[in-house]
């Protein structure tokens, strides 16, 4: 029973440790990561309103990188897809102001649940790292004082010493809680922050195509090309009618 005691303190110990290790190795990550969506987002959302045009701003969002970058792409790309479908269903019921907000509404969720990956695990290590710690100090505790029976000595010099030892794994439990606390906290605020611009980005990227009636310039290029193929055919059709007549 005592080694069992002493096995379970120390492989909680163990488990805090490997606990920490993640928790940093997260924090290194997600750094990274909303660092570099920052930096591509402010850079992406200068060139795009630098544009000249619509057509421009067809060619950087999708040579752009980030989630601004995909937003846009996302949105342009909704608008292309609505003017290639001449069908009718459920699907294409939708107005394209309202297709397009919807569209954009998927692409910021998707973009946020991108970057809120891992900060879940962060949340769970700090909340159940101080419990795990405190397992392993009761378990520390049985085995000091069932060392401490065997011995027959209750002195102040002997007891002393197994209870300190069994109250480090709530001291390295604490230790591990506290950055992946702070650490969640601070990205669940950062993310929140790039969400924000996003949505900023989304309103002002409906407001830009609400001006040229949400249709791009590439498709009423290609519809008046249609256009001139249909009406040449149908003068040629003519003239030919008219000679053979």
């Amino acid at each position: 029973m005592t080694d069992i005691n002493s096995l379970i303190h120390d492989g909680t110990i163990w488990l805090l440790v490997a606990f920490s290790i993640v928790t940093w190795a997260l924090v290194v990550i997600k750094i990274v990561q909303t660092q570099r969506a920052s930096k591509q987002d402010k850079r992406f959302v200068e060139a795009f309103w630098k544009a000249k045009n619509l057509s421009d701003a067809v060619s950087k969002s999708e040579s752009g990188q980030g989630p601004a970058a995909r937003v846009a792409n996302a949105g342009f790309k909704t608008l292309i897809e609505a003017d290639e479908k001449t069908h009718h269903d459920l699907q294409n019921s939708w107005s394209r102001q309202d297709l397009l907000e919807r569209h954009l509404r998927k692409q910021i969720l998707t973009e946020r649940r991108q970057l809120d990956k891992g900060s879940a695990l962060l949340a769970s290590i700090g909340n159940n790292a101080p419990f795990i710690g405190l397992f392993g100090t009761v378990f520390g505790i049985i085995h000091a004082l069932q060392a401490i029976a065997h011995s027959g000595n209750a002195s102040m010099d002997v007891v002393a010493g197994p209870i300190g030892e069994a109250l480090i794994a709530t001291g390295i439990g604490i230790a591990v809680a506290v950055p992946a606390v702070l650490a969640y906290n601070y990205f669940v605020r950062k993310v929140k922050a790039i969400g924000a611009d996003l949505d900023d980005f989304a309103t002002d990227f409906v407001s830009l195509n609400q001006k040229a009636g949400f249709q791009l310039p590439t498709a009423k290029t290609k519809n008046t090309a249609e256009s001139t193929i249909l009406n040449d055919a149908s003068t040629k059709e003519v003239k030919e009618k008219g000679v053979f007549a």
